[in-house]
């Protein structure tokens, strides 16, 4: 794991007991900190290992500590802790923002931070595998992997590549990434923020940490985005239209992603442009970038290929839980079988409505299942399932060779679901099940 002198001595509480939190408090204790955790739920106190008090931090006195450790998940905008905090004036932080005070005790090493609505995990991953492809020292953490805590450091000359969310920005204060990236920005989580400005202007956060001269990378915003971003005192790349420093021209990506199986879409070049970005500013060979595109696995949810029955192709695209997210899934296919619904985020078909040329029918589930029902009548043919095995039973017998049944929901899963991946894993075995 990663500890750090820099936290012996200090007192921290912290709120949330999953994966991350877990991972804090035993970094912290093994630092030498005194740490107070608590979780609502039982079972997570129950994984709490000696010599750490166990309170909530809604009901001690916070007087005298040095930061309040919470969950991205807590919602600051309407939990009390975060006015409890303020009003004691200690931080409220995350465990990304002490990985960056652990960061001076540490092999030298460099960060890459990538964050934006959608794409942020498949182009972490990408940039991990490309790097490994390279022999570079790497390891992936923040909304990806394991918690970045708990992974042990990396030697010198190691790359720390890191999924951020907008909520894990918004806990960070003193990460000084040596290259940031913004893939885009649309307007997603608008529940903790005031408006979808204050969402964008969120994850600038991540630049105006960084140092001048560091490298940052903006992808496929819009112009309000883009202007929120001049005046950022870092090297900017960018791609098509703008300040264009890919060593790739813009053509030959296009033509060359037909030999990356992983990476099909419109979405996912630009997923792959991205990577290439941040592997030049490593000076990673050509060849090696190639290798890494080409051998590149892909992430479980994410148009994942998860069977092919008589011709019929099955992606789970689980992960696509809004209409920005999975109208770039319907893109990349010419004929689909579409399977959408579930907890909307939005009551419009967005950028998906672009795409209905390439589906062939569409089949309905979850609690917005009529809502898109409605929306898709007269455009497409609607089957109104409800269930994932019945939309999986109908778009699987109405697919002919040469068709995808794609699950790509535009919508949250817990409504029927835990998560977006129970909700893949659900058609997994749904798929597997087809007679």
């Amino acid at each position: 794991m990663i500890t750090s002198p820099a936290f012996r001595g200090k007192r921290y509480a912290v709120l949330g007991l999953a994966r991350s939190g877990l991972a804090t408090v035993e970094a912290l204790v093994a630092s030498g900190a005194e740490v107070t955790a608590w979780d609502s739920k039982e079972e997570a106190r129950a994984n709490v290992g000696e010599g750490v008090t166990l309170a909530d931090p809604l009901e001690i006195d916070l007087a005298g500590y040095d930061g309040v450790v919470v969950s991205p998940g807590v919602p600051l905008n309407t939990h009390p802790i975060a006015a409890k905090a303020r009003a004691a004036g200690v931080p409220v932080i995350g465990d990304i923002e002490l990985f960056a005070q652990a960061r001076a005790g540490l092999p030298p090493h460099k960060v890459v931070g990538i964050t934006g609505t959608n794409g942020k995990s498949t182009t972490t991953a990408l940039v991990h595998h490309i790097l490994k492809t390279a022999c570079v020292p790497t390891e992936m953490g923040g909304n990806i992997g394991l918690p970045i805590l708990a992974q042990d450091p990396l030697p010198e000359g190691g790359v720390y590549v890191l999924e951020l969310s907008s909520y894990q920005i918004d806990l960070t204060f003193s990460l000084d990434c040596d290259v940031s990236v913004l893939l885009n920005v649309t307007p997603d989580h608008l529940d903790r923020y005031a408006d979808f400005r204050a969402y964008a202007l969120s994850k600038r956060r991540l630049f105006e940490m960084q140092s001048a001269g560091h490298v940052g990378i903006f992808g496929d915003a819009d112009e309000e985005v883009w202007q929120m971003c001049d005046g950022l005192d870092v090297e900017a790349w960018s791609w098509p239209g703008r300040d264009v420093r890919l060593g790739y021209p813009w053509p030959s990506l296009k033509e060359r992603q037909r030999e990356w199986p992983a990476l099909q879409g419109p979405h996912n070049l630009q997923n792959a442009m991205a990577a290439i970005a941040v592997a030049e500013t490593f000076d990673i060979w050509p060849s090696k970038i190639e290798e890494g595109l080409r051998t590149y696995p892909g992430l479980p949810h994410r148009m994942e290929r998860v069977a092919e029955r008589n011709g019929i192709l099955f992606v789970n695209d689980s992960k696509a839980t809004n209409p920005d997210s999975a109208a770039p899934a319907l893109a990349a296919y010419p004929s689909i079988h579409w399977i959408v619904g579930g907890l909307a985020k939005t009551h419009s078909l967005g950028p998906c409505e672009a795409q209905l040329g390439h589906v062939r029918g569409a089949y309905t589930i979850g609690d917005s299942g009529p809502m898109f029902a409605q929306l898709l009548a007269g455009k497409v043919p609607v089957t109104e399932c409800g269930v994932l095995d019945a939309a999986v039973e109908a778009a699987a017998g109405a697919a002919k060779a040469g068709e995808v049944v794609l699950l790509s929901p535009a919508c949250a899963s817990f409504d029927q679901f835990r998560d977006y991946e129970a909700r893949g894993q659900a058609f997994r075995e749904a798929v597997g099940a087809l007679s």
